[in-house]
């Protein structure tokens, strides 16, 4: 791919066929490396046609740029980091991280503001630049909006080696986010949602200084906020990072948000905000904090800590092609793998970013993310350090479902109970499992694992003699 990543803290490199650019009313987006239906591409051509919503669109598009350009926690500008585009087919999703890794945004341009043809499906980088971001502020109502995402290959090969090559910071904390964020939402339920003119009022009405967690409770037609959580309650951390929706207000027809489920909470917790827009949906994924990044929220840890989901991963991201919704039940009955093992099998494969989950819709869809997706596993510092207690032998497997681990020369008591676990350690004290399980809860679940796997081997091994 054309696009690559290199070791932990690299910059990711991104070559272009040119600038992505606004001219004549053509938004022509140029495409980095990427995964097709096809396979790899160096510069993938996924649509060509009309945004039937040219001014809602563009000015979407540059929110999701400038989230992408933003540090909540210690504002300043930062380089451009280009979005990551999905064509689904009937539509084209758009995401990006903050540079500070606590907000995640998406730009969903449904079927309703597209009308065009749709040469492939797949995974891309779009190139996003200072000249594109102030065009796009100038996109009137009425003014027509053609788009191109990507080239035809005959487009590509007379360029006369216009070639663009950026190199941009790419911190793990950013590519480790897409796979926290489907992982977390995927739990998540609708809590609540605003008529345009309520949204307006409600989004104008929040404290313009960052501020500590509050707490959105439904009231009537609207949303209040309080500094307590309560049940229904939904978490609003850092209500300023919901701002980059206030430019979007204008063509606004409703306001979502969507938590964990209903129940006091004891905490600051993620949340999803979505903003309905004519035929799109521009979306906001929050962290519970605003120094809080997605990336240590460690909601991937025990799925990626399992062998078995690993394994059906592989047999059901073959069976995938860009949907737009992927559908468990069909999966399972294509695969021969049950219910379970098919759902376990895709938050494996939300650990790699190689789906993403639409609240909205309460389904899962299928992208390639234009990064290594081994490199996940490799970047939480949690599982590397309970694999290798794992290896070193430290983890005893006490009565009952207790486990005693011995790190740094102390023994950490793992107590597993239906649906978690608990530990000794300073770090579940800390967190109380909020931030998923520490090392020794990992390193725990792994022995566990393995030994209920070799007695049942076993058991079918004696079975099997028996007979």
């Amino acid at each position: 791919m054309a696009s690559s990543t290199a070791a932990a803290g690299a910059a990711q490199s991104y070559t272009y066929t040119r600038p992505s650019g606004l001219d004549g009313g053509l938004l022509g987006l140029s495409t980095s490396g990427g995964t097709t239906s096809g396979g790899p591409r160096a510069h993938p051509h996924f649509f060509s046609g009309v945004l039937t919503r040219p001014a809602p669109a563009a000015a979407a598009l540059l929110g999701l740029a400038d989230v992408a350009r933003t540090r909540y926690f210690q504002p300043r500008p930062s380089a451009f980091r280009d979005p990551v585009v999905t064509c689904n087919g009937d539509r084209l999703r758009m995401e990006s991280f903050s540079a500070c890794g606590g907000v995640y945004a998406r730009l969903d341009v449904l079927e309703a503001a597209m009308d065009g043809e749709v040469h492939d499906r797949g995974t891309t980088n779009v190139d996003v630049n200072g000249p594109l971001r102030e065009a796009l502020a100038h996109v009137g109502g009425s003014d027509p909006l053609h788009l191109a995402v990507g080239a035809d290959e005959l487009a590509v090969t007379t360029m006369d080696g216009a070639v663009v090559e950026k190199k941009v910071p790419l911190p793990d904390r950013w590519l480790r986010g897409f796979a926290e964020v489907q992982v977390l939402t995927a739990g998540f339920d609708p809590r609540g949602e605003l008529a345009a003119a309520d949204a307006v009022r409600f989004l104008r009405s929040m404290p313009r200084a960052p501020r500590g967690a509050l707490w959105a409770v439904p009231a009537g037609r609207t949303l209040r906020l309080t500094s307590r959580p309560s049940p229904g309650a939904v978490c609003l951390a850092g209500p300023d990072r919901l701002r980059t929706m206030l430019p979007l207000l204008r063509f606004a027809t409703a306001l979502r948000v969507y938590g964990p489920t209903a129940g006091a909470q004891s905490g600051p917790v993620s949340s999803v905000w979505e903003l309905e827009l004519p035929g799109m949906r521009y979306v906001l994924t929050l962290s519970p904090g605003h120094g809080r990044g997605f990336s240590g929220e460690g909601a991937v840890l025990d799925a990626l800590s399992t062998d078995e989901a690993a394994a059906d991963a592989d047999l059901i991201g073959a069976l995938l092609s860009f949907e737009p919704r992927v559908e468990p039940d069909l999966l399972a009955e294509r695969s021969g793998l049950t219910p379970a093992r098919t759902k376990a099998a895709l938050t494996q494969l939300g650990t790699s970013g190689r789906v993403g989950f639409d609240t909205a819709e309460a389904a899962y869809f299928h992208r390639e993310l234009p990064y290594d997706p081994a490199r996940v596993a490799d970047l939480n510092p949690r599982l590397r350090a309970a694999r290798a207690l794992v290896e070193a032998g430290a983890v005893r497997l006490a009565s009952g479902d207790t486990a005693v681990v011995l790190s740094n020369e102390q023994e950490r008591r793992v107590r597993f109970m239906e649906g978690h676990a608990t530990c000794t350690c300073p770090w579940w004290y800390d967190h109380r499992g909020e931030r998923g399980p520490c090392k020794h809860v990992l390193a725990a679940g792994i022995v566990r694992r393995e030994g209920a796997a070799a007695a049942r081997h076993a058991g079918a091994a004696g079975a099997e003699a028996a007979r």
